[in-house]
């Protein structure tokens, strides 16, 4: 190893490599490490990030790469680096334990200090500045108090620790109380409790900085469509998803030149991201768009997802089959430069007759909104530029159209920001989702095709011998996965099963159910942990339930459990299913807006989802197919499966069709409906159900 490399030279995190050649010593987190940090009695520093963070890198130039600073973390601290995507079961229980010392939000960098007896955390904060700014001290003072502290203060750092230990496992979910059963109440309380912090004017919940939260904008949706046939249908439900979807789509949170939506918002106007671009955002955003399109017809929610799609196909996609991870905030040590511009670089590029329509569409004669330059949002959409125009609405977004081709095809000349190429099962498992949903429902069958690439690259590379593995990258299959892993990927074999049928993947889905269960259920209070039981012991064992920036693992694994074990007739995914149900309804209860994908489960469960069984000849039943999901119905599924399959389970095989021609089946729960032999009786039977 050449002597400027610390021990992270070896890596094959993007992340980790960023920070291989600093003047601190980092480690990885190994076992190997942890034993040197005991053997050494130093205090533990351990930095999680992850390659796209913009703060990361702002803490990593002011201080990691400072000689001085340095020299402090190496005399006083062992120092540990981890990649938050990498290994998501470290940074999940420190962020806890972050929330619990500091009371307030955490985030990256993640900074904790650990007592390397037991890699307990004593300290923690997450961006500290070289030098004191804003009432924080500067980092070497902090870290000296802190060494000093560790050395005088272990009986205090003791008594801390046994707290932290008893919170831990107060914070696990409780189960049901005496003689209680599960109930609607948690649903009826979730509509209240979201709008209360909604910000009806601009959209989204809560003011600067703004997240998409896009876990609550689909249950609006969706709770919109559950009122939707009844007296008074629920139009302020769908005003606020649509309102929050509009102002994401035209303002600074989505690049209006080049596709794909950025991490947040620094304001509550949606104006200016952190640009980081995630994966993860991006695949439930395109699931999100699509569903609100097919409830809507809103063409710009159209727009959205087919840029969205162009952008995950161009720069997201690997040729060997999967999506990589994220693209960096910074390009030239710049946070945002890459997709900045000034007025007149974009004037002299455009036609003076196009940029006039250019101008008033991104506001260019208005004040700059970025550091004296533009971050492009829609300022006058078509319909208002066409007022004054002579063109129509449709040539002006033609217009609109080449002008952005052309602003990408010169913004394709700049430095880029780095694109981090793990292959992340979770994150990929969103996206191909998203593509199965969109393909469905605007007839795209280069879509459906992506995602079938991709499903079938992860089970070929980071499935095997029955082991699901977490990361992909170097041509190496990394981690034993994590329960997001698999429920997440169920959940997308599920959604892509309605838009092709596929047994070995039917198949593929039941493996990742069974290994669920197995190697994840708690068998005693219900609920999945996040790691596998022979997961790397660390200092405690979670089992989420909340919706974050990610769906919430378990609420996913109880819905999509609760969908398999209907339509296959698995006794045994139902009952893991309730079993979460019944673990987290005390949290169901006291904040239902945090625990979205756990209340749709609870919702089905209460009124399960209804799945209609198309069965024929390939090219007969695929018109069937399409009628039925052209309506926005999110509690039913569509299943077309072609006479001629084998293998499948006993519940699916029995559903035959005679000498080939279309049936279907309608079921709701355990029990099916007669055999439907007529097109026009299907419509009909649907038609009144919704």
């Amino acid at each position: 190893m050449p002597s400027k490399f610390n021990k992270l030279y070896n890596e094959t995190s993007p992340y980790l490599l960023q920070h291989s050649e600093n003047p601190v010593d980092w480690h990885p987190w190994t076992e190997r490490s942890l034993k040197k940090a005991r053997t050494l009695g130093k205090p533990i520093l351990l930095s999680i990030g992850y390659s796209a963070c913009h703060w990361c890198h702002v803490m990593a130039h002011e201080s990691f790469e400072d000689d001085d600073i340095a020299n402090v973390m190496n005399e006083h601290f062992f120092n540990i680096k981890v990649d938050r995507e990498e290994r998501p079961d470290i940074d999940q229980i420190y962020q806890i334990a972050h929330q619990i010392i500091a009371q307030r939000p955490g985030g990256w960098p993640l900074t904790m200090f650990l007592d390397p007896k037991n890699n307990q955390p004593f300290f923690g904060g997450t961006y500290f500045p070289n030098e004191p700014r804003h009432g924080m001290p500067g980092f070497s003072d902090l870290l000296i108090r802190i060494s000093s502290y560790f050395k005088n203060e272990q009986t205090n750092i003791e008594n801390q620790n046994k707290k932290l230990n008893e919170i831990y496992k107060k914070i696990q979910p409780q189960g049901l109380s005496e003689n209680e059963e599960i109930n609607a109440e948690p649903i009826k309380t979730a509509r209240e409790m979201i709008e209360r912090n909604f910000d009806k004017e601009y959209g989204g919940i809560g003011g600067a900085p703004k997240f998409p939260q896009p876990a609550s904008l689909e249950w609006l949706l969706r709770y919109w469509r559950n009122t939707a046939f009844k007296e008074e249908p629920d139009i302020e439900a769908l005003y606020l998803c649509t309102l929050t979807l509009k102002n994401m789509a035209e303002g600074g949170l989505y690049d209006q030149v080049g596709g794909g939506f950025f991490r947040y918002c620094v304001d509550r106007h949606w104006q200016i991201p952190h640009f980081e671009k995630m994966l993860y955002d991006n695949g439930l955003l395109l699931s999100l768009y699509t569903k609100a399109f097919l409830a809507t017809g809103d063409s710009l929610f159209k727009r959205i997802i087919e840029e969205t799609v162009i952008w995950l196909h161009s720069e997201m996609h690997s040729e060997s089959g999967g999506f990589y991870s994220s693209i960096n905030a910074d390009s030239e040590n710049q946070e945002g430069k890459f997709y900045i511009w000034e007025r007149n670089e974009i004037k002299k590029i455009i036609d003076t007759e196009d940029f006039n329509i250019i101008e008033k569409y991104y506001g260019l004669d208005e004040e700059e909104n970025f550091e004296n330059k533009w971050h492009l949002t829609v300022s006058s959409d078509t319909e208002n530029i066409e007022k004054d125009s002579k063109y129509e609405n449709e040539k002006l977004k033609i217009i609109v159209k080449k002008c952005n081709e052309t602003l990408l095809r010169e913004r394709s000349l700049r430095t880029p920001p780095s694109l981090d190429k793990k292959q992340l099962v979770s994150w990929n498992a969103l996206v191909i989702k998203g593509l199965a949903v969109s393909g469905r429902v605007l007839e795209r069958e280069d879509y459906i095709q992506l995602a079938k690439e991709s499903l079938e690259f992860i089970e070929q590379n980071q499935f095997n011998k029955n082991i699901l593995m977490a990361c992909y990258i170097n041509e190496m299959s990394k981690f034993p996965a994590y329960l997001d892993d698999h429920a997440f990927l169920l959940d997308a074999i599920l959604e892509f099963l309605q838009s092709e049928w596929d047994t070995k993947l039917l198949h593929f889905a039941i493996k990742l159910a069974d290994n669920l269960i197995d190697n994840f259920l708690d068998e005693e209070k219900g609920g999945f942990f996040f790691t596998r039981n022979n997961h790397e012991k660390l200092i405690f064992r979670s089992k989420p339930m909340s919706d974050d920036a990610m769906p919430s693992g378990n609420g996913i694994a109880c819905f999509t459990l609760q969908r398999l074990g209907f339509l296959v007739g698995d006794q045994r995914y139902l009952a893991a299913s309730k079993k979460t149900l019944e673990s987290g309804f005390g949290l169901l209860k006291e904040s239902p807006h945090g625990h979205l994908n756990l209340l749709n489960a609870l919702e089905e469960y209460l009124d399960p989802p209804e799945s209609i069984i198309i069965v024929g000849e390939k090219n007969k039943i695929s018109e069937w197919s399409k009628s039925t999901n052209k309506i926005f119905s999110p509690k039913r599924m569509v299943f077309s499966i072609p006479n001629n399959e084998k293998d499948l389970p006993e519940l699916l095989a029995i559903k035959r069709s005679n000498e080939g021609k279309p049936r279907a089946y309608i079921c709701k729960g355990h029990s099916c409906s007669k055999p439907i032999e007529k097109f026009e009786d299907l419509i009909k039977k649907i038609t009144e159900s919704s």
